[in-house]
């Protein structure tokens, strides 16, 4: 797969999620746990047949160990994109560092935050790129 390719698998990939995470935004609106849409989104991938795991937990690996704790994934979704779900006033450069952090740990190159708590659902997004 040449990266072009590569690119334009992500890129659909992640529009998919983001009409996901707008369709559950235009249904429930902001202001509920995150639990709550997590479960609404699962709800909304399995309905367009795109593979998810949530609550992916992995180790954490520190030089030549592995750390005894763990951590979750929020979701992993098409095995290539890590989802962070918020519902945060606003997403704060230490949301971007966690997920910058999740995607060194897991070796996968794009990951999105989702913050519900958002008048409108586009001004919560963001992708990052590892």
């Amino acid at each position: 797969m040449t990266a072009a390719d590569a690119k334009k698998s992500y890129d659909i990939v992640t529009e998919a999620i983001i009409g996901a995470a707008i369709e559950v935004h235009k249904h429930l609106g902001p202001g509920l746990l995150e639990r709550i849409y997590e479960d609404a989104l699962c709800y909304e991938l399995t309905q367009r047949h795109i593979s998810f795991v949530r609550q992916l937990e992995l180790p954490i690996p520190y030089k030549d160990i592995t750390l005894e704790g763990k951590f979750r994934l929020d979701l992993l979704v098409a095995d290539s994109i890590v989802i962070e779900l918020k519902n945060v006033e606003k997403i704060a450069p230490i949301h971007e560092a966690q997920i910058l952090t999740y995607l060194k740990i897991t070796g996968k190159k794009v990951g999105l935050i989702l913050n519900f708590n958002e008048a409108l659902m586009k001004n919560g997004i963001r992708r990052l790129v590892n």
